[in-house]
């Protein structure tokens, strides 16, 4: 009998090797043998070892980054809008993923994205209201797993400079701060003047960043208002230097300012990397999902213990009373609604004349499909 002529059908080679006591070699040769006899633990022995051989490879080809080295831009990591990307990063949930992350933080969300578009990053941790923007330039980026399902953005008047605030209207001709022009905070600040007729060309927008810069900017009088992300607005409120107008740090805030749901930060990158890179997108998803679930049951006391030392802008009070403020906001499983994509699109285009609904194809702005794995991976 010629070993080539394998009598089991697909069953591999080596097996069958196992199943006759030879050696692989010998079947490489074609020598004909006799068959001997089969015993029940010789075959479950060869069964599995063609299980492996099966199954092994498939897998390895599955879960291997194709991309092991990656480079993430952010504007503002110390906010609570990133917290789920430092978690990740601080307890390793990257590495434990195959991936060795280096993050570089900008002054916003926009410079974030300038790093993208430049090639100096391979991934954003930013607003998800960039893949719209960018797709109406006939730029296609993609959101790969959702951080934030609420915006966390509160807008305030300066207690100092405009004592007798009485309406939006009153911020014409004013400065008005922002963690950097063309970023998230921009685009709700513009949202918000555009409802009370107020163009952003008759206000001044000046980036102040989304920590110590912004706090200081704001208590020395050089802005009037400030739109920005925890925990910068939350010590400002409660010291008294700041009156808000305008808070998406809850789920309830955000419905009531942008009538549904609205996606915050995300992951986002070209569509080509997506493409191109599947596996890395998943190792990605699964460490921001994971850090996702961490949260669900984190104390004060762990996020203290995990955040940088210089995250807290020296009150540890404040922070974690900023933290309990957003941590509805922060998302669950790192699943993009549908109808919250559809609420980003409706509040870019209500102040952002080169956003056409019609012409925006919102299927190619994000994706569940990582999101979704990832989330049954650590039941999230």
């Amino acid at each position: 009998m010629d070993l080539r002529e394998n009598p089991h059908g697909n069953f591999p080679m080596r097996a069958y090797a196992v199943l006759h006591n030879l050696r692989p070699k010998n079947i490489k040769r074609g020598l004909s043998v006799s068959t001997p006899r089969i015993t029940r633990r010789v075959f479950t022995c060869a069964a599995a070892v063609a299980a492996a051989s099966l199954a092994a490879p498939a897998l390895r080809a599955q879960t291997k980054p194709e991309k092991s080295r990656i480079a993430i831009a952010v504007g503002g990591k110390a906010g609570f809008y990133y917290l789920p990307l430092t978690i990740a990063e601080q307890l390793g949930y990257f590495k434990a993923e195959g991936l060795e992350v280096e993050i570089s933080d900008f002054a916003g969300g926009a410079r974030a994205l300038q790093a993208l578009m430049g090639g100096s990053a391979d991934v954003v941790s930013g607003a998800f209201e960039h893949t719209i923007n960018m797709q109406s330039k006939n730029q296609f980026i993609q959101s790969i797993v959702l951080l934030g399902r609420a915006p966390q953005i509160a807008m305030g008047v300066s207690t100092k400079t405009m004592p007798g605030y009485k309406s939006l209207a009153d911020l014409r001709g004013k400065k008005i701060g922002v963690s950097a022009p063309g970023s998230s905070t921009n685009m709700m600040a513009n949202l918000l003047l555009a409802r009370a007729g107020v163009k952003p060309a008759e206000v001044s927008f000046i980036g102040v960043g989304t920590s110590a810069g912004a706090l200081t900017a704001l208590r020395a009088g050089q802005i009037d208002a400030m739109s920005n992300i925890d925990p910068v607005m939350t010590m400002l409120e409660q010291k008294g230097d700041i009156k808000i107008i305008s808070d998406t740090r809850t789920l309830k805030g955000t419905q009531e300012v942008f009538g549904g749901p609205m996606p915050a930060a995300c992951l986002y990158a070209q569509a080509e990397f997506v493409q191109k890179n599947p596996n890395t997108c998943q190792a990605l998803a699964n460490a921001i999902v994971h850090g996702l679930k961490w949260l669900q049951t984190a104390g004060p006391s762990d996020i203290i213990k995990t955040v940088p030392e210089s995250y807290l802008l020296g009150d540890r009070g404040l922070y974690l009373a900023s933290f309990n403020k957003v941590r509805e906001a922060i998302a669950l499983d790192g699943m993009l609604p549908d109808d919250a994509v559809k609420t980003a699109l409706r509040a870019l285009a209500s102040f952002e004349p080169t956003v056409r609904p019609e012409k925006i194809d919102l299927a190619k702005t994000y994706t569940n499909e990582f999101a979704r794995r990832a989330k049954d991976k650590f039941k999230a």
